[in-house]
């Protein structure tokens, strides 16, 4: 008997937005990724993200191994858009004193 050998493409998606998300999930390739690098297993992964099938778990992590320069480069501009929306965000919506905002309103409404 012969093994009939096929490949398997990664189950990679990118959306709208240019995220790579894993196998029409909403769980991005930055997610799988980390988990990845932080020491998880792709079972441990699995736990943590049900909605992932095992198979392409260890799909999307022989991705990356083939392709670590272009998939850090991925991550870093992923970092790179994240800080900027963040500083935006901050800039539009002062996180100082924020707590004491809250606790001001809240008792206005009382």
């Amino acid at each position: 008997m012969t093994l009939a050998i096929a490949l398997e493409p990664a189950p990679i998606e990118t959306d709208a937005h240019g995220v790579a998300r894993v196998a029409q999930t909403r769980v991005t390739l930055d997610t799988v990724v980390t988990a990845f690098l932080e020491g998880c297993t792709p079972e441990e992964i699995g736990e943590q993200y049900p909605s992932l099938q095992l198979s392409d778990i260890y799909l999307v992590i022989g991705y990356y191994l083939r392709h670590r320069d272009e998939v850090h480069a991925y991550l870093t501009e992923r970092q790179r858009q994240a800080t900027v929306i963040q500083q935006e965000a901050e800039q539009r919506f002062s996180p100082i004193g924020i707590r004491d905002r809250l606790l001001a309103r809240r008792n206005q409404s009382r």
